[in-house]
This record gives C-alpha cells, structure tokens and sequence, in this order.
C-alpha cells in the first residue's frame, strides 16, 4: 500500500470519526463506550491469535505489544463507564432507611 494513500485514509477517518462522535448526545456515551469495550475485547482476541503466529515467526515483542495496548484501552473503558454510571446512582442519605 502507498505510504502517501495509507496517511490519507488514516486523516480523512480520523476527521469523519471526530465528527461522529461530537455529533453524538451526553446521554448516549455510556452505551456506546459499553459497545466500544466489546469491540476492545475482540480485539484482543485476535491479538492473542496473532501473537501466536508472531511467537512462530520471531516477532514476540510485536504481539506482546498488541496484547498490553489493547487490554488497557478495554481496562480503561470500563474504568471511565464505571465512573460515568456511578454519576447516576444516588447518594446514601445519613439516617435515611429508604436511601
């Protein structure tokens, strides 16, 4: 692939991505950070069945490397959903049996 056509299709999906996502409303973000950690997790999946293929042919440290970033981009997803769901649950009340 062309260097020069591979650095053109990373800008033009980065600037539709960008404009995607600004499109998107507060409230949806949950779901849609739930979806992308699912994504994440496919994601590692195939890292795993490629670094076997990358342990075969001497390139251990490259699928490491697929393995570790992808797990902390789904550790950190579900971090950020976790404190984004916690925003809506409600506040113990001191002295309240109901709360």
């Amino acid at each position: 692939m062309n260097p020069l056509f591979a650095l053109a299709l990373f800008l033009l999906s980065t600037a539709a991505g960008y404009l995607l996502i600004r499109q998107v409303p507060a409230l949806l973000h949950t779901p849609l950070m739930s979806g992308t950690n699912a994504l994440s997790g496919l994601a590692v999946l195939g890292a795993l069945s490629l670094a076997g293929v990358a342990a075969a042919s001497g390139n251990r440290w490259l699928g490491l490397a697929a393995i570790v970033l992808g797990m902390v981009n789904v550790v950190g997803g579900f971090g950020v959903t976790e404190r984004m769901l916690r925003l809506f649950k409600k506040r113990d009340r001191a002295g309240d049996p109901h709360a």
